[in-house]
């Protein structure tokens, strides 16, 4: 596929997979039991990580003297690679 593309699938393929993420966890959390109470933790652990990952390297990249394009998808790498691990482990589930 052309690259003239990629700026316009990426954030479309990130925003399909987070809908398919936040769904499949409040299928989990729905059902209840201690299953529920785990991923509900897990949940908020894993963001508060991602973030803190994410503005670390935004940090580093302006440190370095890249600019606001590079911070941002430094910034976003964390976060992109947290969501598609929760895709992962909740569809084998």
């Amino acid at each position: 596929m052309p690259d003239k593309f990629n700026p316009w699938l990426e954030p479309f393929r990130f925003a399909v997979e987070v809908q398919g993420v936040i769904s499949m966890r409040l299928m989990r959390i729905a059902q209840g039991g201690p299953q529920a109470v785990v991923e509900t933790y897990q949940m908020v652990s894993e963001k508060l990580g991602a973030f803190a990952d994410a503005e670390v390297a935004i940090a580093k990249a302006l440190t370095e003297g890249e600019g606001l394009v590079a911070a941002a998808e430094r910034g976003y790498a964390p976060v992109r690679q947290c969501v598609h691990a929760n895709s992962d482990r909740l569809s084998h589930i």
